[in-house]
């Protein structure tokens, strides 16, 4: 499960004061039950009932895959809506559960509704959601909501949130995070016996991802979401100090990591959310325990050529521990702002040290996520 930014503040908040509010502690108690904010959800996701109705789906900036509809258009209809964003990798894992569920269960009266609510400024872009749902296979309505106007009215705080509504428009269960997809069906199919719908299937479904989207390792990664901009970074080391916010340097990268830690090598300018890179040969290392490794990673912005990599692992080309985004010699292009996953590891989850330079100037590297 991804926390918001928010739900990070008030995390870290709660382990530094002693005058909070027992409300909000337990609430975060039990997030940070799950996992590190960033890494898989092994264990059963939060799972809340409500009764509440669903709120109004005004304020969204976009539509796709559906003309825009209104909470009476659905009525009558078993919803399950889903929070995610497109650079999310909990997000991208519960997709295969999400698309099986919108085809098995569309005929007996379900509707299932994307809500794409951006971690990223560059998924504020429509272009770049549609771009994504249509690369990700999605054709159920997918509203755009790049303003978090249904963030804020639904009172979500992560990615992925999925909320079952009834058909008389009333949330009767709200589930934060990956896994528990068991529950989430009965509860389904539950809710559409419940509307008078005939048929309804006892089974459930068993889709098998692949790449970004399959299932995270059984074993659970020691490292945590890592953010590159400096606004939310943790980690960070250098041969010449810190981070230098929002100007050109040439950063001389740390002779030897700990597990957790990275560090940039040659000419970058670090933002709150990105780090540039200004010249071509530039590096970031981080040294890591997880089967998996993934980086969001965007082109220049002015819509440039590709920005060709080249990833080791200790060292060496990454051969049968290669991510889809990479060959086994370790090469890749970034040719769109997205998550490409640059290690699976083929056995186990060591840890490791991982390096990419880049062989082109101009990419923008936001944040690692493992699995």
């Amino acid at each position: 499960m991804n926390l918001s930014p928010l739900s990070r503040l008030l995390r870290a908040f709660t382990s530094r004061s002693s005058a909070v509010v027992a409300a909000i502690a337990a609430l975060l108690v039990a997030i940070g039950h799950l996992a590190t904010a960033g890494g898989p959800e092994l264990g059963t996701p939060v799972v809340r009932a409500s009764g509440a109705a669903m709120p109004a789906l005004t304020g969204a900036t976009g539509w796709i895959n559906s003309p825009p509809m209104t909470t009476e258009d659905l009525r009558g209809k078993v919803v399950l809506v889903d929070f995610w964003t497109y650079s999310c990798i909990n997000c991208l894992r519960t997709l295969p559960h999400i698309k099986a569920w919108a085809q098995k269960y569309k005929p007996h009266g379900l509707v299932v509704l994307g809500v794409h609510s951006p971690e990223f400024d560059f998924e504020r872009s429509q272009a770049n959601v549609l771009r994504a749902t249509r690369d990700l296979g999605i054709d159920y309505p997918v509203v755009v909501d790049s303003n978090h106007a249904l963030w804020r009215a639904f009172g979500t705080y992560a990615w992925p949130t999925l909320l079952f509504v009834d058909a008389q428009g009333r949330i009767r269960h709200r589930q934060l995070g990956e896994g528990g997809y068991e529950k989430a069906e009965r509860v389904i199919q539950q809710l559409l016996r419940e509307a008078g719908m005939p048929g309804v299937p006892d089974d459930l479904v068993a889709p098998q991802g692949k790449g970004t989207q399959a299932a995270p390792s059984p074993v659970p990664a020691d490292s945590g979401e890592t953010y590159v901009g400096y606004a939310r970074t943790s980690g960070f080391t250098a041969a010449d100090g810190g981070i230098r916010q929002d100007r050109p340097h040439t950063y001389g990268g740390a002779k030897s990591l700990r597990l957790g830690q990275w560090t940039l090598s040659g000419a970058w300018t670090v933002g709150a959310e990105h780090a540039a890179l200004d010249q071509a040969g530039g590096r970031i290392a981080l040294r890591f325990r997880a089967r998996d490794l993934h980086l969001v990673l965007g082109p220049p912005q002015d819509g440039g050529r590709p920005v060709r990599f080249r990833v080791r692992i200790d060292g060496q080309p990454p051969q049968g521990d290669r991510g889809t985004d990479v060959d086994a010699e370790g090469f890749g292009q970034v040719d769109a702002q997205r998550l490409y996953q640059l290690v699976r590891q083929s056995s186990g989850s060591a840890e490791r040290q991982f390096e990419i330079e880049f062989l082109d100037p101009g990419v923008r590297a936001y944040a690692f996520t493992f699995g």
